[in-house]
């Protein structure tokens, strides 16, 4: 299928590795130019170098922490406007409610609920200028079934999903389409370090601690970025001009509801 977005200008945040880098290889892909970001130079130069040779677009990697003003200025700098947002950043650590302080919520918050906001406060109004745009923010399935020891993540990207069921109204009538993908679990850093924290929780080595977790999937298996990215490549497409302000749960069917 064509995406019909060939030539358009795509960021994507934290995409050296994982849902990232599977949403910056699908775009890429598409034929979109992007300016990729991560806080590691070497990693998001060679996730560039590796992207550009491979689909043939422009790719221009920035090293900065987007979770900070500083880190946002200087990508936002790189990017000029945008047609397609990506926001995504790495989630908090798991623990116990008892032990966190506001300085945990407030990182949480700035991590997973603010910078994406503010990315979308610094494109979205050019995109409905020129009257298209995409943005798709990198949320978590605990979004629709909090997550016990995830309590910082449930409350922060809660608080960006209500933003954007307000915000994606708004802005859809200038050609602007907002949506959220609500990850399980996918075979990226991530698992590997929810998985390690059971490990050590439970007295069980690595692999026994994924099995058992990929036994609650019923697909039986981690996702895959692939997946995740060509989820999130229609999602910036043509084709999706009709879907606003959606969740969209890819998780294997693991989160157990109706609706």
């Amino acid at each position: 299928m064509d995406l019909g977005i060939r030539g358009k200008r795509g960021l994507v945040c934290a995409a050296s590795k994982g849902l990232g880098r599977g949403c910056a290889e699908a775009l890429a892909a598409a034929g979109v130019d992007l300016v990729i970001n991560s806080r590691t130079e070497a990693d998001i130069t060679a996730a560039a170098e590796e992207i550009a040779a491979r689909h043939g677009v422009s790719v221009t990697p920035v090293a900065a922490d987007i979770t900070t003003e500083d880190g946002r200025a200087k990508v936002l700098a790189a990017v000029g406007q945008a047609d397609i947002l990506v926001n995504n950043a790495g989630g908090p650590p798991p623990g116990d409610w008892r032990a966190w302080s506001r300085e945990d919520f407030i990182r949480a918050l700035d991590a997973n609920m603010l910078s994406a906001v503010a990315l979308m406060q610094a494109l979205v109004p050019g995109m409905m200028e020129r009257g298209w745009g995409r943005v798709v923010n990198i949320t978590s399935q605990s979004v629709r079934a909090p997550i016990p020891a995830l309590g910082l993540s449930n409350t922060a990207r809660t608080g960006l999903t209500g933003f954007v069921a307000g915000m994606s109204r708004q802005v859809a009538g200038s050609g602007v389409c907002v949506n959220n993908i609500l990850p399980g679990i996918h075979a990226t850093d991530r698992a590997d370090s929810l998985d390690r924290g059971v490990s050590q929780q439970q007295g069980i080595d690595i692999d026994e601690a994924r099995r058992r977790r990929q036994a609650t999937i019923p697909t039986g298996s981690y996702g895959t970025a692939e997946d995740f990215g060509a989820t999130c490549a229609f999602l910036c497409s043509q084709h999706a001009r009709f879907i606003i302000g959606q969740n969209i749960l890819l998780d294997g069917g693991a989160t157990n509801m109706t609706i």
